[in-house]
């Protein structure tokens, strides 16, 4: 889908992706500006209290990428592609899905951020759970494990309403719930 000698993708250029995302299983899918993905300190607070997985796989927090990082990483596109779906399992393929098949078209710096904790293993043999911020071993599953949005200090609820997509705060759990990935490509 790349022409050659392009030094970046231009939105035309990434629609045909848009109805890919839909094919996959989102129910819905934008083109937005880095610019309008959000980061912010307090969002890995959430995961620190509040999350029963904190320090339990190596996508999350504290071994995830903080909101500064992310910040320079997200400076370092111009667009993302946000994808939403009601549930978090099929998103994570999903979005995994997409940042292949944008490689494979040639947009080498495709990278996801999906939602949730990692569950591509039981357990994750990665983190030492007796010493819950000790260094990390190699996590099984590099070539398919990545942060979740909010791991890595994106606030989701900022962004999602950026782009004019629905998100509101569940208040028990019979509401219904969005989520969301992240799928960068330049």
């Amino acid at each position: 889908m790349k022409d050659e000698g392009d030094a970046m993708a231009t939105k035309r250029q990434l629609e045909p992706f848009l109805n890919l995302a839909r094919k996959l299983g989102a129910l819905e899918a934008k083109i937005v500006s880095t610019k309008k993905v959000f980061t912010a300190d307090w969002v890995r607070l959430k995961c620190r209290y509040g999350c029963p997985v904190y320090g339990y796989c190596l996508t999350c927090p504290p071994y995830s990428p903080e909101p500064a990082e992310t910040r320079r990483v997200l400076d370092s596109y111009r667009y993302a592609i946000l994808l939403r779906t009601d549930r978090t399992k099929p998103l994570r393929k999903i979005g995994r899905d997409l940042e292949r098949r944008i490689f494979l078209a040639g947009y080498y710096k495709a990278f996801a951020y999906l939602c949730g904790p990692c569950r591509l293993c039981r357990e994750c043999p990665a983190v030492d759970l007796a010493h819950v911020g000790a260094p990390p071993k190699e996590c099984l599953h590099a070539e398919r494990a990545r942060p979740a949005m909010e791991a890595a200090g994106i606030d989701v609820f900022a962004t999602a309403r950026a782009a004019g997509m629905p998100i509101e705060v569940v208040t028990n759990t019979s509401c219904k719930q969005n989520y969301y990935a992240l799928v960068l490509v330049d």
